[in-house]
């Protein structure tokens, strides 16, 4: 599956666990990407790597 969102550019973050002594690990965030399908400006169909968070906020509009 794409780690990329192709709407808004969302990929993954690299960062660290903290444990309540202090001791850090590396680990990532990952974005919640979909493949859906997606109606263009011009008409168009096309299925797209999509995060939830643009699906949620109607940044693309769902092919039914």
């Amino acid at each position: 599956m794409a780690r990329v969102c192709e709407v808004c550019g969302k990929r993954p973050t690299a960062g660290n666990y903290v444990a309540h002594s202090k001791v850090t690990t590396r680990r990532w965030w990952k974005p919640n990407i979909q493949k859906v399908k997606v109606v263009l400006e011009d008409g168009t169909i096309k299925r797209m790597n999509v995060c939830t968070s643009c699906l949620k906020a109607g940044k693309v509009k769902r092919a039914i």
